[in-house]
């Protein structure tokens, strides 16, 4: 399709723009973890906190953040969304301890929630070209998770607070460019009751994906909160460490995941995908070496990159025909399930440092199980079979046109 047919490009831009910045917030703080450790005085643990509030307090306000789209309109919340993660970021800048960062950072997901409850519903709703605009969006989380680490990386060579107050000053800029530019869709919706959201997981098919994922996010935050403590590297190695982790998922989501998606079927990719990575959970607590570690990193995000072009696909088929709500309750899940593999990475840490490697080995292979015992309900839910359920029946119709990751 032409791209001089779509009539709201400069607010499918817009929106875009601040994806990736809000991308760019998460990883950012990758690379300064030991350096904001080793500044305040903290244990591995207990800088973890970083990341379990900001994503813990992502995931409570999901829900809040879909009911309040519901009835003030998607633009308000994530413009309010967009205002908030600005302004916690700043102040982190100031904080002097762990509890003052930690609750800046539980502000920053709250800010967070509301604008990735929001921002793909309002791209699909502003486009004419669906597959364009999906593509668009992906592309900016892919580069979102590659540019992060790098400019956390650089910045916090000269101190790990530059990288927060940068973080605001770019939300700022976008903040500009969202009030002016973004547009509320003009096919009005009812509200969102919270009992619509919990309904969707009466059904087996969606149940199911929602244990996969849940195992397999935990594993994502084991790898991106705990992988920059275990590496004992410095500010700048660590970026262009989480820089090429960051390629590698841009990768599998931009050039594999819907590509394989299209040969084997979005379920069978993410088999593929929580497979690999329960590999590269082993080979990463033997691993002999720096330099092997760094290997696995990269090949991880890969596989990561396949799981995520596909797992939003999935919920959006089997989860509710609203997509606030299917994806209200699917961000409940996946965010939920990865808030405490931080924290828990870190104090387990303390007795070893391949241990949390191990465990989340543990929790991603009960995934797997799910997914072998179950996967044919989603297959056949979403109109696609697997190799090893012939018996599964196909959907009589295939689901609509899916919307991509939104990480």
């Amino acid at each position: 399709m032409d791209r001089r047919s779509e009539p709201n490009r400069s607010a499918i831009y817009a929106t875009t723009l601040v994806a990736f910045l809000a991308i760019a917030g998460i990883a950012v703080v990758d690379p300064i973890l030991p350096a904001i450790g080793e500044a305040i005085g903290v244990t591995a643990w207990q800088v973890e906190l970083l990341f379990t509030a900001y994503i813990a307090v992502m995931a409570v306000g999901m829900i809040p953040a879909t009911l309040a789209s519901g009835r003030f309109g998607f633009k308000p919340v994530l413009v309010t969304g967009v205002s908030v993660v600005g302004l916690a970021a700043i102040l982190a800048s100031f904080s002097n301890d762990i509890v003052q960062l930690s609750v800046l950072r539980g502000v920053w997901g709250l800010g967070n929630a509301m604008f990735f409850a929001t921002a793909m519903v309002v791209l699909v709703n502003l486009a004419n070209d669906r597959e364009w605009v999906v593509g668009l969006f992906e592309t900016a989380l892919g580069l979102g998770f590659a540019v992060g680490p790098l400019i956390g990386g650089l910045l916090g060579e000269v101190s790990w607070r530059l990288p927060f107050f940068v973080c605001g000053i770019f939300m700022v800029l976008a903040l500009g460019v969202a009030a002016r530019k973004l547009r509320e869709p003009t096919n009005k919706q009812a509200p969102v009751r919270v009992g619509q959201i919990f309904a969707t997981y009466r059904k087996p098919a969606f149940i199911t994906l929602c244990v996969v994922t849940a195992a397999y996010n935990f594993v994502f935050f084991v790898v991106l909160g705990y992988t920059p403590l275990f590496l004992r590297l410095d500010v700048i190695p660590l970026g262009l460490a989480f820089t090429g982790w960051g390629l590698g998922l841009a990768a599998g989501i931009l050039l594999i995941g819907h590509r394989l998606a299209h040969r084997i079927g979005a379920v069978q990719t993410v088999g593929v995908a929580v497979g690999g990575l329960l590999l590269c959970m082993v080979l990463f607590a033997t691993s002999t070496g720096t330099a092997m570690s760094l290997v696995v990193l990269v090949i991880a995000g890969l596989f990561m990159g396949l799981a995520n072009a596909n797992l939003t696909d999935l919920a959006l088929g089997l989860g509710s025909a609203d997509r606030r709500v299917a994806t209200g309750a699917f961000n409940l899940v996946r965010w939920g399930a990865a808030a405490p593999a931080p924290i828990i990475s870190g104090k387990l840490a303390e007795h070893g440092l391949a241990l949390p490697f191990w465990v989340g080995f543990g929790v991603l292979a009960v995934g797997v199980l799910v997914y072998l015992a179950f996967g044919h309900l989603m297959a056949a839910g979403y109109g696609e079979r697997v190799v090893w359920n012939r018996a599964a029946r196909t959907a009589e119709h295939a689901p609509e046109e899916p919307v991509g990751e939104a990480y």
